[in-house]
């Protein structure tokens, strides 16, 4: 068998974020500017030298693992959330989880790298779509001269956006948001839940969502453009 036929890679990192599963986790990368996420590295990259020379950069990719999604097999089309689930294209016109090798990528911004304390050396990041505990294969900077395109072309992600929700918070939701979810979190709860976080096929006006985000358990409903949230429960530890 030939040697590249097959290939393993390390762990380098993994990612901290306030995303305790799937469901609700933005559909790409920098659509939340106030979502916060450390990036930590495993025990055997953990060394300043391999972040050497990354202050002159903003942007980072990361190259990362489905790690909820892998399988043996594979098939050439999926179904893309983005198309309400029912409409099939084939793998590699898409972003979906379900591929040959399930690898991903997202471009998040560096807000902090830390080379001191705990765990260090470690670099907070804005705009990850990357679930609690998920592992990273590669950390690389991003350069505006090679990695933009300003006359790229988007597809079908171009001609299906979701419009933005208008958020409020009934009563008792309201309470807990001011009594007990943390404060540097809310104006990222409030960016996600704008971008309407349930499933493209499945809209209903009646139904109550919910979503694990930051510790807490959030419950809303959606009418026609507006989300309102109806409670905000601390998760049992």
């Amino acid at each position: 068998m030939d040697k590249f036929n097959e290939i393993t890679f390390k762990v380098v990192a993994r990612i901290k974020s306030d995303f305790h599963d799937k469901f609700g986790i933005p559909r790409q990368s920098g659509l939340l500017k106030n979502l916060r996420s450390t990036i930590v590295f495993e025990p055997e990259f953990r060394n300043v030298d391999a972040l050497r020379g990354l202050e002159g950069f903003s942007h980072l990719w990361l190259l990362w693992i489905f790690s909820e999604n892998v399988r043996d097999t594979w098939k050439p089309t999926v179904r893309p959330p983005r198309l309400g689930g029912n409409t099939r294209l084939g793998v590699f016109a898409t972003r979906s989880s379900f591929r040959p090798n399930p690898i991903a990528m997202s471009c998040v911004k560096i807000e902090k790298i830390n080379l001191a304390g705990e765990g260090a050396p470690t670099i907070e990041v804005s705009g990850a779509d990357l679930m609690d505990g998920t592992p990273i294969v590669d950390v690389k900077p991003y350069l505006p001269y090679a990695d933009s395109m300003p006359e790229a072309t988007g597809g079908f992600a171009e001609a299906v956006r979701f419009k933005k929700l208008e958020v409020d918070f009934d009563v008792e939701a309201q309470a807990a948001l001011d009594e007990q979810f943390p404060e540097n979190k809310k104006a990222a709860l409030v960016e996600l839940l704008s971008e309407d976080p349930r499933p493209a096929y499945q809209r209903s006006a009646d139904r109550i969502y919910g979503i694990r985000f930051a510790g807490f358990e959030i419950k809303f409903q959606v009418q026609g453009d507006h989300l309102t949230v109806v409670a905000i429960l601390p998760l049992q530890v």
